[in-house]
């Protein structure tokens, strides 16, 4: 070892011994004749006096080893900041390892560079203790939750990084074979089918920390590479699932956050949209949406002869002047929405605004107490479809919230959102699954699903944590008829669902047994515990929101013996292979 102590572990009680330290110069001061250096390494601080002589050419990020006598610090020298604070090295021999250039941000701040001058030196970046402390914390979670899932006799199994495509919700990326020229692998978008596979096999419980990959639209907090914790049990049932998720949720947040979770409410997608707007509520504030379809099923303001209307009240926002009003109306449109109606109410009780002088005198006489607002409140409202205006309304919450800064810092919201849609209706009239294929319709809708299917339920299940969604499961479909009976519902022949599925439906002739699981999304729930805004500041080298890869400059092109040494027609006018930009398919994930 080039080192006999981490730097961060010295103390007062090792006054007096040699040692050996390696890291890096993290500050140095000059102080007449000897030169004050903060030295790093993983395990934190330690300030070393060096001679003057021997420290002129060190600069910051220079990577050194010292050896010397640990000490007290003269009295009043003392820094109660750093652990090591009460003692400092002698340093009696300086070894510069290997000296760094000039740095191209500065590391010892607080005032981080921008993300793509950071994820282009993430090595430099992964210096500073906020970065390191979440991939540190990150490993935390890993050894906690196998702990967790060994308790629950579940057995860590691999599944394959290359295999084969299948329609799972969202686009795949695509691997060339170069030993079979014109056929393609793709990356798992998840292991759903193994792990049902597994089932099948007899392994009973199933999980692993698995990596997977889908080729989407970027979003700011999304990646196209991500890794999800992925379970099946066997013989199980809906609550089973939701005790071991629980479990895993429970030992994380006891360890890593001292908070003790409670017994997690369960809450149905349809209570959730109508109330909250959202199939992933923030449940850490009070304020709730109103349907109003009702009380304007005679109005004649035109915008509200929709199929649904609902409000949802802004406690204080009558107060707004016109100009906020008008950015209220510039972040509906950047959501997609026409805009925002909105009414506001004077103290003396007095409706504003320009919905008030459109709906008739008996509605404005009722609306107050319609939504249960106030003198000085603000009420918003959507019209429309249903989930489209709930959406909107939903977003609208968040951003009340947000803006009057109703959460408490450091609270925590958990929630089971159960019985999901089993189908939802696309843009050209037809149907597709809401969650995946693969998810068994709840008891009751057995029979009836394709019959009805806007109603029909599946048995699935999301868990929500401060607003994210973090895990998303369901029960499966181990019947081989009920699965074909799913592909045709949705338009798929069974010849096409052969050719798609067909080494899994085979499986099924097995006697495969009832099963059931989830996925916890890793990267948001490490995020969480990390107390950071985006999934990209726990993952060691993340990519930004378009796919590109500051650090290493990926995706790049391939070179011409490249494409031909893996049977690729570089020909541009091609159209675009699956899982490539420009190629068609839906977007939506799959879920666990």
């Amino acid at each position: 070892m080039l080192r006999t102590h981490d730097a961060g572990t010295l103390r007062a009680s090792d006054a007096g011994s040699p040692v050996t330290l390696a890291g890096w110069v993290a500050r140095r001061r000059d102080h007449g004749g000897v030169v004050f250096v903060d030295l790093r390494d993983a395990s934190g601080y330690v300030q070393v006096v060096v001679r003057e002589e021997e420290a002129h050419a060190l600069r910051n990020e220079f990577c050194v080893q010292v050896t010397g006598e640990v000490r007290q610090r003269p009295a009043g020298n003392e820094n109660p900041e750093l652990p090591t604070g009460e003692i400092e090295v002698a340093a009696e021999t300086l070894t510069v390892l290997s000296s760094a250039a000039p740095l191209p941000f500065p590391i010892e701040t607080d005032a981080a560079a921008s993300d793509d001058v950071r994820y282009r030196y993430r090595y430099l970046d992964l210096r500073r203790q906020g970065p390191a402390r979440a991939l540190r914390l990150r490993s935390e979670i890993n050894r906690i939750a196998r702990g967790v899932m060994a308790g629950h006799g579940f057995a860590e199994v691999e599944t394959p990084n290359l295999t084969r495509s299948t329609p799972e919700g969202a686009r795949d990326f695509v691997v060339p074979v170069r030993l079979q020229p014109g056929k393609w692998y793709a990356l798992p978008q998840s292991p759903q089918l193994f792990k049902q596979l597994l089932m099948i096999g007899g392994l009973e419980r199933y999980y692993q920390i698995a990596r997977c990959f889908r080729d989407e639209d970027f979003r700011a907090d999304r990646q196209p590479e991500f890794t999800q914790l992925d379970f099946e049990m066997s013989f199980v049932e809906r609550d089973d699932v939701l005790a071991v998720a629980e479990d895993v949720v429970r030992a994380l947040w006891r360890e890593l956050a001292s908070y003790e979770v409670p017994e997690i409410p369960r809450m149905t997608y349809r209570e959730a949209m109508d109330r909250f707007g959202s199939d992933k509520p923030d449940l850490r504030f009070g304020i709730e949406l109103t349907e109003l379809t009702s009380f304007f099923a005679d109005t004649p303001f035109r915008v509200f002869q929709a199929p649904y209307v609902g409000a949802v009240v802004m406690p204080g926002g009558g107060s707004q002047p016109r100009r906020a009003f008008d950015a209220w109306q510039d972040w509906a449109r950047s959501r997609g929405s026409r805009g925002l109606a909105y009414v506001t109410i004077a103290e003396d009780g007095t409706l504003g605004g320009p919905v008030a002088k459109n709906i008739s005198e008996a509605e404005r006489a009722g609306l107050v107490e319609a939504v249960g607002a106030s003198p000085g409140d603000c009420v918003f409202f959507a019209a429309g479809t249903r989930r489209t205006s709930q959406e909107l309304l939903g977003a609208a919450r968040n951003e009340i919230a947000k803006r009057l800064d109703l959460i408490e810092p450091g609270s925590w919201s958990f929630l089971f959102v159960v019985d999901f849609p089993m189908f939802e209706e696309t843009e050209d009239g037809s149907w597709t699954f809401m969650h995946h294929p693969f998810t068994s319709p709840t008891p009751e809708w057995r029979e009836g699903f394709a019959d009805d299917k806007g109603a029909a339920l599946s048995d699935a299940y999301d868990m929500v944590i401060n607003g994210n969604e973090v895990m998303s499961g369901s029960v499966r479909i181990h019947d081989a008829a009920l699965q074909e009976r799913v592909f045709e519902t949705l338009g798929m022949s069974r010849e096409e669902a052969r050719e798609r599925f067909g080494f899994f439906l085979e499986a099924f002739a097995y006697g495969p047994p009832p099963h059931a699981g989830a996925a916890l999304g890793w990267d948001r729930l490490t995020a969480l515990l990390a107390g950071v805004d985006s999934i990209r500041e726990v993952i060691a080298f993340p990519k930004t929101g378009a796919g590109f890869d500051p650090l290493t400059g990926a995706p790049t092109p391939i070179t011409d013996a490249q494409r031909k040494e893996a049977g690729i027609d570089a020909r541009p006018e091609e159209p675009a292979l699956p899982g490539q930009p420009g190629a068609p398919g839906p977007s939506d994930p799959t879920r666990g």
